[in-house]
């Protein structure tokens, strides 16, 4: 479990810039393997992913306690379906990137900086995946926070500057939320999600 211990304005975050930077510096994990920004477990976490040269991107909603060599169920999930469907990696992004293995522990209210550097990481994990495909998976706990539908608007925003191919697997919610990863069976069929007719759909 992980219960946030203090507002994320209280913590010292780190860009994601150099985060990366220092996630590209030998750690005490396969860092050619794996890329985890920032490269050690703190309140928030950008990406976790695997190598490979055309990884499927995956939002979630939050982090909670993965870290390479450590997936939590979710990300077990999230490389199976990705594997399934034909992916040599997978990169593990958020709408927000908090940890906190119960969502309703997420702060009230969006830290503005860290949102900024979150959108960072998708632009950098947009440049890595040559297919530009982006999982929608954050389930309808989109709706437990208002910033959080925000959040992965300014996320939709980026994809369509770059050009991405929004998916999802799984039975969307009735009120058109994609679904989430866990329990998805590992040979759930990725299929196009039409974002623009979801954003519309939730405004």
């Amino acid at each position: 479990m992980h219960i946030p211990t203090l507002p994320t304005k209280d913590v010292s975050v780190i860009s994601f810039s150099d985060a990366l930077k220092m996630a590209r510096q030998p750690q005490d994990y396969d860092e050619q393997k794996w890329l985890y920004v920032p490269p050690f477990y703190t309140e928030y976490r950008y990406i976790l992913g695997t190598a490979g040269k055309d990884p499927l991107i995956c939002i979630g909603i939050n982090p909670s306690t993965a870290a390479p060599n450590s997936l939590d169920n979710t990300l077990k999930s999230v490389l199976r379906v990705a594997k399934n469907n034909g992916y040599d990696g997978f990169i593990m992004l958020n709408v927000y990137p908090q940890r906190a293995t119960d969502p309703d522990d997420m702060e009230n209210e969006r830290n503005a900086y860290l949102h900024t550097q979150n959108l960072d990481a998708f632009e950098y994990a947009l440049s890595l995946s040559e297919s530009r495909a982006v999982w929608a998976a954050w389930g309808t706990i989109v709706e437990r926070r208002e910033y959080l539908i925000s959040c992965m608007s300014d996320m939709v925003r980026i994809g369509k500057a770059f050009g991405a191919r929004w998916l999802t697997a799984g039975k969307k919610s009735k009120a058109g939320h994609p679904h989430h990863p866990l329990y998805l069976k590992a040979d759930s069929p990725l299929e196009d999600f039409d974002i623009d007719a979801y954003i519309d759909s939730i405004k």
